[in-house]
């Protein structure tokens, strides 16, 4: 790792954790049950919390004419819309907080068990060991990051990581966000690598001063764009 860098930034989808886990087991999880969720949690001030985020959003998109479902107050109106922004994989961070806490409820039944891919465990006991920071930045919300740690097929990973950021931080394709995490877990930009599988965060990262890794998981990656490639965490020191 170049500069034995002393913060590791790590993505998920693609970089820890396989893509077809994501897609095909939590996403339709949380379409599969978002109105039952819903139905039943219409009292939680946290869940009222994202409905607002997702009313002021529909609102938004209504306006610019991008014809989303219809909002009028009801668990079914929000979940058609929800389903919505989730066939179009919208990063909006009502929506991410929303799925988070559906896959609580999951994990803690044992529905649902994180994957990660086998090299990454060693890794970042590797880091730790060698007392560097592992911190996560994902556009899942931080939530949904811990549950997928503390519950995967490797055991309770959370012990090894540092920190959880989500878009509440800012955009992953925006240099600031990065400087932002680096501001919070004390080191500059410089001292930091950030891990992931798509190129426009890393060309952001790279912009806020981190070196950065392609995690290319299923070769071939993509061509001329200047970053280190990686198959496995096994080649980060």
């Amino acid at each position: 790792m170049s500069g034995e860098a002393a913060l590791v930034l790590l993505d998920i989808e693609g970089t820890t954790t396989p893509v077809d886990f994501v897609y095909r087991v939590l996403f339709p999880d949380a379409r599969a049950r978002v109105l039952s969720f819903l139905e039943s949690h219409s009292e939680d001030p946290e869940v009222a919390r994202d409905l607002a985020g997702l009313r002021e959003e529909q609102a938004r998109d209504a306006a610019e004419g991008r014809g989303p479902p219809t909002w009028d107050g009801s668990a079914a109106a929000a979940t058609a819309y929800a389903r919505w922004l989730m066939d179009r994989d919208r990063k909006t961070t009502a929506l991410k907080s929303l799925q988070g806490k559906i896959w609580a409820e999951g994990y803690a039944a044992g529905r649902l068990r994180g994957q990660v891919y086998d090299d990454v465990p060693p890794a970042l006991a590797r880091w730790c060991a060698t007392g560097r920071r592992v911190a996560i930045f994902s556009s899942g919300s931080v939530l949904a990051q811990k549950l997928l740690f503390r519950h995967s097929d490797h055991g309770d990973l959370t012990p090894l990581l540092s920190a959880y950021f989500d878009t509440t931080t800012g955009p992953k394709r925006e240099a600031e966000s990065y400087r932002r995490i680096a501001k919070a877990l004390g080191a500059p930009p410089s001292a930091g690598l950030f891990v992931s599988d798509t190129l426009a965060e890393l060309d952001a990262a790279r912009a806020a001063g981190f070196a950065t890794a392609l995690a290319v998981r299923a070769p071939p990656g993509p061509v001329g764009h200047g970053h280190r490639e990686v198959a496995t965490f096994d080649a980060l020191s």
